[in-house]
């Protein structure tokens, strides 16, 4: 799979951040993780977030550059620092998280260009956590009304501690087309929003809420769920030796929208997407170079 300029804009907005691991500290971010894998998957993925004017900012921008991910849409903060995650694992080698606060993605600012870059993009993914602040909460929200009607909404959940409130989350989803959460993310939300927690009636009762095109629920190793206006599949989780979790889920939904912007079946673009998140958990870190191994697939 090969980039070109013809191939589809998708824009990851929000967070873009170093996770500081134990050993080292690696490029991260939800919404800039969709991107790097959506960029290795053969499509144009474009960073949307702010970073400092620091040296951690110089390193972020460098790492993506040398990538070949656009970075004229990530933003310069001249006095908040770039985002960091200080990143541990627990005895089950899940990873746990500290989300530094005051950082220049809760700055992010909408504007002329940035528009102009949204009603391009054939999708855009966004989630809860850069919403954490009213003024990024307002610019991503922005952002995504200025797409085009054909483009693909996909609201990744991704919550993240307790960085969210229901108000956040039901705009997002009024937002949306495509939905992406995992099955602890259904437990907390379920009572939330005032549905049922089973999952395939979970997802029937979101689409028709919130007039959705399609709800993608990860389980993990269980695999996912994938329900549209008219049908729901259930895919089996892919077979892998795991290194980390870090940014499989960010991979997975990478997968899933380049598969529905290919046009797959919903079968299709479950088993691609868990190929994808699964292959990227075999390797450390949210970003591993695998564009030989994706063009594979």
């Amino acid at each position: 799979m090969t980039t070109s300029q013809n191939s589809p804009i998708v824009v990851g907005l929000g967070e873009i951040l170093w996770d500081v691991f134990p050993d080292e500290k690696r490029p991260g971010g939800a919404p800039a993780n969709v991107a790097f894998q959506v960029q290795q998957l053969g499509g144009q993925g474009v960073i949307v977030s702010r970073i400092g004017t620091d040296p951690s900012g110089d390193e972020l921008l460098a790492f993506l550059e040398s990538k070949g991910l656009q970075t004229s849409a990530i933003q310069r903060d001249p006095t908040a620092p770039t985002g960091r995650v200080t990143v541990s694992f627990n005895e089950q080698n899940q990873p746990e998280y500290v989300i530094h606060e005051g950082v220049a993605w809760d700055n992010l600012e909408f504007h002329d260009e940035l528009s102009q870059l949204m009603q391009k993009a054939k999708a855009v993914c966004f989630g809860t956590l850069a919403q954490r602040c009213e003024k990024s909460r307002t610019s991503i929200q922005q952002a995504v009304r200025a797409t085009s009607p054909d483009c693909l909404r996909v609201y990744d959940v991704n919550i993240r501690q307790d960085y969210y409130e229901i108000a956040w989350i039901e705009a997002s989803l009024k937002l949306a087309n495509i939905i992406k959460l995992n099955d602890e993310e259904v437990e907390l939300l379920a009572p939330l929003l005032g549905v049922p927690s089973d999952f395939q009636a979970f997802s029937k009762e979101l689409i028709q809420k919130f007039d959705l095109n399609l709800v993608c629920i990860t389980r993990g190793a269980n695999g996912c769920l994938l329900s549209s206006q008219d049908e729901t599949v259930d895919v089996a989780g892919e077979q892998i030796q795991v290194a980390d979790t870090v940014g499989a889920g960010d991979a997975f939904t990478a997968g899933l929208i380049v598969s529905q912007l290919q046009g797959k079946t919903l079968k299709v673009s479950g088993q691609f997407a868990n190929k994808v998140g699964g292959i990227v958990a075999s390797h450390h870190g949210a970003m591993p170079e695998l564009k030989d191994v994706f063009a594979n697939l």
